[in-house]
């Protein structure tokens, strides 16, 4: 391939965006991996926001990893 001085831009079209939330909890002498995945379709509009529908997404995957570790607490320590 010839060396050029021109920087190739992506011509890709995002239709779908995924990401995870993975967090590790020690509780008493147990540890607890918790981890919640999520992958949205992205509609062909015209007034979509990709880096705000990115940040959306994951705040809701960090969201719904902080509540299983909540609910995993509160399980494990009404247990006793």
């Amino acid at each position: 391939m010839a060396e050029t001085n021109e920087v190739y831009e992506s011509k890709a079209i995002i239709t779908k965006i995924s990401a995870t939330s993975r967090a590790s909890v020690k509780i008493d002498d147990s540890y607890y991996t918790l981890e919640y995945s999520e992958e949205r379709v992205i509609p062909d509009l015209p007034d979509i926001d990709i880096e705000e529908e990115r940040l959306l997404l994951w705040d809701t995957v960090n969201g719904e990893c902080d509540k299983a570790i909540a609910e995993t607490w509160d399980a494990v320590k009404n247990k006793k």
